[in-house]
């Protein structure tokens, strides 16, 4: 098994990229949903409420976030501040007084006119901290960036095939948003697995990723459908919890420095059944 595909997605719920490698740090990928849109009151904001969120592409220079949206040009945001900064105080999920950094009028303006709603961006700097919440998954430095939970999603390239064979029409793997992708392993697989060895980085299964309305949404032109989540529901059902529906397995990394890169081989530690 390797590691056949790796994603930034720099601004939680904007559009990712491909990258051949990354590096980690305490927070996850470096360079991975270290920014947030959020709305006057700091609440987040993702594609489950605004699918035009979907076109808006990222892309990171040395000094950069770049931001693109259709008949809209651009607008780029550095990544560190060059002073101090304006916080403000942020929230995703059950994660609440979050201290980000606002960055600024510009691309709030520009934001705020394509997705039609007022909103403003804001990125982690060095009074950020926001500790894994879940109960029995999270340890002591756990910690991680804007994403939904946990640090990483991972999605074999086996689970997506045995979903498109019962779908009419195949989807993507971009619909579902992975940190990477693993090849060589069996439909499913990454479901029982409780910790793993990519590359030199060492990770602990969190438990598995229950889907929202984000997977229905065509990241290319942000059209929303029925599928997959209409299909999954009909065997993805999580026994836990008959309301969520699963798909891909969440990790939380313990090796907190180092690098993953595309072909880096995928080793599984320990499953569920060998405990």
């Amino acid at each position: 098994m390797h590691v056949s595909g790796l994603f930034l997605y720099p601004v939680k719920s904007l559009r990712g990229f491909a990258v051949t490698a990354a590096e980690v740090d305490a927070l996850g990928l470096v360079g991975d949903r270290r920014f947030l849109v959020v709305d006057e009151r700091g609440q987040f904001l993702t594609q489950r409420t605004l699918p035009r969120m979907a076109l808006v592409e990222t892309a990171l220079t040395a000094r950069d976030l770049v931001l693109r949206a259709p008949h809209t040009g651009s607008c780029a945001v550095p990544l560190r501040a060059s002073g101090p900064a304006e916080l403000m105080t942020v929230r995703v999920w059950k994660s609440e007084g979050l201290l980000a950094e606002d960055c600024g009028v510009e691309v709030a303006v520009w934001l705020s006119d394509f997705l039609r709603t007022p909103c403003r961006l804001v990125r982690i700097g060095g009074k950020f901290h926001r500790p894994v919440l879940k109960p029995g998954k999270a340890r002591p430095g756990d910690v991680f960036n804007f994403a939904d939970g946990y640090p990483f999603m991972a999605l074999g390239e086996a689970s997506l095939a045995d979903l498109n064979d019962r779908l009419d029409e195949p989807l993507p793997m971009n619909r579902f948003r992975p940190s990477f992708v693993i090849a060589g392993s069996g439909a499913y697989a990454e479901d029982t697995w409780t910790r793993c060895r990519v590359g030199g980085i060492t990770l602990r299964a969190a438990g598995p990723c229950a889907r929202c309305p984000i997977t229905t949404t065509n990241q290319l032109t942000a059209e929303r459908g029925k599928e997959p989540l209409r299909t999954l529901a009909l065997y993805r059902r999580s026994a836990a919890d008959p309301t969520d529906v699963n798909f891909g397995q969440n990790f939380i990394h313990e090796t907190k420095s180092g690098t993953l890169r595309v072909g880096d081989p995928v080793v599984v530690v320990e499953t569920a059944n060998s405990r």
